[in-house]
């Protein structure tokens, strides 16, 4: 029996194990062909991405999925919910969501100012790699840019683009530095605006939850195009262990020097890792376990295929249709939830980059002797919390808004040259815990939301949850016994 056992967890989380296996390979490849090239050389960039090809691919796979997965799951999670419900779940996500990124960001700035990792640094001189799409804006700018990407004009250029903000110096005075001087301006720039789609999901959603009987055919027709699509993610997702493999080897041999890397900025890369996965794996843990009494420990194992694809693209809107797998097949949440709540998540739930950006600009403004005075420190903190809300679901995005913290504290743009050494590792760490709090999120959000949810009568979407919640149930039944 004790073998059959094993055998069916092996097989459950085979996936799992696969792509784990896969960022571990990419890591010793990545090591081992470093090696390969005569000494004072290394590898080029045409080789490089000869070898990236294939965990290129991979990302535009996932990439491909972000449109429809979440269009249609919104609109299918919100369109099958009560209108009442639908206020319910989205304000217990919310709050989640900026109670877990406060506390984020306090911890962040707590470690900083303890340990110090920017006291008797050297300075280091550089340029960064993509100071060309850095923009100068300021707070408000970029709070407006969030507010103005939410009802985009037009839906179709919202799939391709999104708005941005641009200052154009006094052509009096092209050096001058009170941004509120300068010309305000606008473009659309490459991306999508996510957290437009996001919007007009749910109010297309809510506007067939209101028809009700009228408007069943439609919701019956986004309700299969959902299942559709998360049957093509099914597929794309087993090519995850070879797609990861290939993206963190080709990482590592871009790298100039790891250890002059990690040498100079060692303390820094423990302190924003350390926090992030104190964060991620202690204190979110704790607030499942305190608010719905399950065994967290069990819930992120669950979690691993979506915690391993997270690294490996250190993209959480690209893990998106992983994390919903894993939520809804291994740890049976409601998908009216999971569905409803994630995609809002992967939009404006980033614990890890509301940690980073804080200690970032901390550290940086200790590189350079600035004191900072108490309110220094408040603005940085609210200035973080709004930078990560504004953050794009994609590799190292984080660096664009930290950007607006450092114009916080009065540092130049140019001093992000002084992390990005270290930054792509970092990112990926964050993207992990960015994609736990939506997680974690989403199962609180629905185990406050069952007696609402078992009044409502059973679809197409819930009838696969209800029947593998007893497994679920009979888990935590004997967890809560063990207590």
């Amino acid at each position: 029996m004790r073998r059959e056992h094993i055998r069916l967890f092996m097989r459950e989380n085979l996936l799992t194990f696969l792509t784990i296996g896969g960022v571990i390979l990419g890591i010793v490849f990545g090591m081992g062909l470093r090696e390969v090239p005569a000494e004072g050389e290394k590898w080029s960039p045409r080789d490089v991405s000869y070898i990236n090809f294939i965990g290129d691919t991979f990302l535009r796979m996932l990439k491909a999925l972000i449109l429809p997965l979440i269009i249609t799951s919104l609109i299918a999670a919100v369109g099958s919910l009560d209108l009442s419900l639908s206020g319910k779940i989205g304000g217990r996500a919310v709050l989640y969501y900026v109670i877990t990124t406060v506390m984020a960001v306090i911890l962040g700035i707590v470690l900083v100012l303890l340990v110090k990792p920017g006291r008797g640094a050297e300075e280091s001189n550089g340029d960064i790699g993509a100071k060309g799409e850095m923009r100068n804006v300021t707070t408000a700018d970029t709070l407006l840019d969030l507010v103005r990407n939410m009802f985009p004009p037009n839906l179709v250029q919202a799939c391709l683009q999104q708005y941005q903000t641009v200052l154009t110096p006094p052509k009096t005075n092209p050096d001058e530095p009170d941004l509120t001087l300068w010309t305000v301006g606008g473009k659309f720039s490459e991306g999508m605006n996510i957290i437009g789609l996001v919007v007009a999901s749910i109010v297309f959603g809510i506007a067939l939850s209101a028809l009700k009987e009228d408007a069943q055919m439609v919701l019956k027709f986004f309700q299969q195009l959902s299942h559709t699509v998360m049957k093509i993610t099914g597929w794309v997702i087993w090519l995850s262990p070879v797609g990861v493999l290939f993206l963190v080897t080709a990482k590592l041999l871009e790298m100039e020097d790891l250890g002059e890397v990690f040498g100079k900025l060692g303390l820094y890369f423990a302190v924003v890792a350390g926090g992030i996965l104190f964060h991620g794996f202690v204190v979110l843990p704790l607030l499942f376990f305190l608010f719905t009494h399950k065994n967290p420990v069990q819930f992120v194992a669950n979690m691993g295929q979506a915690i391993a694809t997270a690294f490996g693209t250190s993209s959480s809107s690209a893990t998106l249709p992983v994390t919903m797998q894993c939520l809804e097949e291994k740890n049976h949440i409601d998908p009216r939830v999971s569905r409803f709540v994630l995609p809002i998540g992967a939009t404006i739930n980033m614990d890890g980059t509301a940690l980073y950006e804080a200690v970032a600009a901390i550290f940086i403004a200790q590189l350079r002797g600035l004191s900072l005075s108490f309110g220094n420190i408040l603005a940085i903190s609210i200035t973080a919390t709004a930078a990560s809300i504004g953050a794009a679901g994609i590799p190292q995005a984080g660096l664009v808004t930290l950007v607006m913290v450092l114009d916080t504290v009065g540092l130049p743009a140019e001093d992000v040259s002084l992390i990005i050494a270290v930054d792509w590792l970092l990112d990926r760490f964050r993207t992990v815990v960015n994609v736990l709090g939506d997680s974690f999120g989403a199962a609180i959000v629905a185990h406050y939301s069952q007696n609402e949810l078992t009044a409502i009568p059973v679809t197409e979407v819930t009838e696969k949850y209800q029947k593998n919640s007893l497994a679920y149930s009979a888990e935590t039944v004997l967890f809560e016994e063990r207590l």
